[in-house]
């Protein structure tokens, strides 16, 4: 069920939001892994978990590896997306930082879902693998392209062929999804009429036809995941809407479908004002909602880890001018 956008917040209400494929990067949260003890001790127990699933180490891979080098095989940035997620929303719960919302965009939603009760942390792990894994399986490669520019530029010959659309941040900003050969025309055509684009850092073509080859895989394996209600609102980037319950083939549609970031958060803004956290690894999130925002907002946006060494200095700086809630 939604939750009817004009009920209206007397205060400020937290939200955490998660970010999906794309965000990630080598020693993402390393600060906070080497001074922090409880996201250190979540980030190692999550490990552990995923270990038993399929008998990898994802903190080799996330903390092992050069800094410089591409981050994107799926077996791995899948559970290291979400496992710095959950530890990092753990680790501000905390502090004393509590969400009022929780908000998810695409494999975001795992962790998103998890913090706010709908499924457990244990079964959203081992689900965000088998997805992985049936991505690896079934689907070709493919790429997404993150592009600085007014999304009717979508409309144009050389983009709604080639590719289709993957989401609309906010109103300068959209990403589009296509099979690993049509990227560089893409991107040339971009170049030459001077839009600033960037590829990112996936493997798959995200929500768009190039990854339902993974899906029956997929949902069978979800038949065997119980979910329950829930004890926060859920903030659905595939729906634009607030969920109190998730339905059945939820976790793959928000994969599936068009991320509406910029729908989630006009949404949001309509109840009132909002602190919006990113807990996602780069920051990416807190930046599409200070653009998004509309002029008159009182809300507010903060990033905690970003790929510039400041994590310590981010959870500080937030501590101390977000006050707990109860």
């Amino acid at each position: 069920m939604t939750i009817d956008s004009g009920e209206q917040a007397m205060s400020a209400r937290t939200v955490f939001m998660f970010s999906g494929q794309g965000s990630q990067y080598y020693q993402m949260g390393r600060q906070l892994f080497d001074e922090h003890p409880v996201f250190r001790e979540w980030m190692v127990w999550l490990d552990g978990v995923a270990h038993g699933i399929n008998g990898r180490r994802v903190l080799d891979a996330i903390y092992s590896a050069d800094k410089s080098e591409v981050f994107d095989r799926t077996l791995l940035t899948h559970p290291a997306i979400f496992m710095v997620e959950y530890a990092l929303a753990q680790c501000l719960i905390h502090e004393g930082i509590k969400p009022d919302l929780t908000l998810g965009t695409s494999l975001g939603s795992f962790a998103a879902a998890a913090v706010a009760g709908y499924i457990g942390v244990e079964d959203a792990l081992a689900a965000v693998l088998e997805q992985a894994a049936a991505f690896e399986a079934s689907c070709e490669r493919g790429g997404m392209i993150a592009v600085l520019a007014d999304p009717a530029l979508y409309d144009e010959d050389f983009l709604y062929t080639r590719s289709e659309m993957a989401g609309i941040n906010f109103s300068s900003h959209f990403a589009v999804s296509a099979a690993q050969c049509e990227l560089p025309p893409i991107e040339a055509a971009l170049k030459q009429r001077n839009v600033t684009y960037q590829r990112l850092a996936v493997s798959f073509a995200y929500h768009s036809r190039w990854i339902e080859g993974a899906e029956a895989q997929f949902a069978e394996f979800m038949r065997s995941i119980p979910l329950g209600r829930g004890g926060l609102p859920l903030v659905c980037c595939a729906q634009g809407q607030t969920l109190t319950d998730l339905s059945d083939g939820f976790f793959w549609r928000v994969v599936r479908q068009p991320i509406r970031f910029r729908d989630a958060v006009a949404h949001l803004e309509r109840q009132g004002r909002h602190r919006y956290i990113d807990v996602g690894p780069s920051g990416t999130l807190a930046t599409f909602v200070k653009y998004g925002l509309p002029a008159m907002s009182s809300s507010s946006a903060h990033p905690v880890l970003t790929p510039y060494g400041q994590d310590r200095k981010n959870l500080a700086a937030l501590l101390a001018t977000l006050p707990a809630t109860a």
